[in-house]
């Protein structure tokens, strides 16, 4: 057994992996650990295929509903929140299928980062819509700079934080509750509501991400952030479209 196990640290430090799906490599001294099935990776693969078709459709039509009825800086923070939407997707996809190998970790950089510009970028035509000026670029400065403070801790020092980035994801996710009241006034209720599931939604899947030892996990985790994601979606449609129509 002692042997095994020295065999197993061997081949994560050099990005090995085994027959039995356990896989693990490291960098700047962080292990990583990939112990996903088959099956479980198809149904991975499934969920990440739907997200980055879905999402690419659902942002063309946005855009082009968007452009004939909106100001051109409202069009801007469209454009924005749809470039996040897409990144998030794209690299998630190919971090979660890409063989375990050293670029899987560089992809795994990329994609931790990606979900604080997604937040960021979500926030954006929402803060754009708000009567309030000052709370508004209060609330907008406050998400980006959170926002790119994890992007450069995620990039530069992956692994080192993971458990406290959970939390930040979260209260930069919530953050917009702290301006509620100027934000109640300035959004159509359809919007708030489906915000507010998707933000629910997104919480609630966090308990999939850190449940590690549970069976499709990833796979879970994943088709919550495509749900919510899409709750998201419908209420920048509802806000900047639907509800001006």
């Amino acid at each position: 057994m002692a042997g095994s196990s020295e065999a197993r640290l061997a081949a994560s430090e050099a990005g090995g992996h085994y027959a039995d799906g356990w896989a693990a490599f490291n960098d700047m001294g962080t292990m990583i650990r990939w112990n996903y099935d088959r099956h479980e990776i198809l149904a991975d693969g499934i969920v990440h295929a739907l997200g980055v078709v879905g999402g690419l459709v659902a942002v063309i039509v946005l855009l082009a509903l968007a452009a004939p009825t909106v100001s051109p800086w409202e069009l801007t923070s469209v454009a924005i929140y749809g470039s996040g939407l897409l990144a998030v997707l794209v690299i998630s996809a190919f971090y979660n299928l890409w063989p375990v190998s050293p670029v899987k970790w560089v992809l795994r950089r990329f994609d931790h980062s990606a979900i604080y510009l997604l937040i960021a970028g979500t926030y954006t035509p929402f803060i754009m819509q708000m009567r309030s000026e000052i709370t508004a670029i209060i609330l907008l400065v406050g998400v980006w700079v959170g926002s790119l403070t994890g992007m450069v801790l995620k990039l530069c020092l992956p692994g080192r934080f993971d458990r406290l980035s959970i939390l930040l994801y979260l209260l930069l996710g919530w953050s917009g509750v702290m301006a509620y009241e100027a934000v109640l006034g300035a959004l159509p209720g359809l919007t708030l509501t489906l915000l507010a599931v998707g933000g629910i939604l997104y919480t609630i899947g966090v308990v999939f991400h850190v449940w590690e030892s549970l069976r499709f996990q990833n796979a879970i985790w994943h088709a919550f952030v495509l749900v919510a994601a899409a709750c998201h979606y419908g209420a920048v449609l509802d806000c900047v479209v639907l509800s001006r129509a």
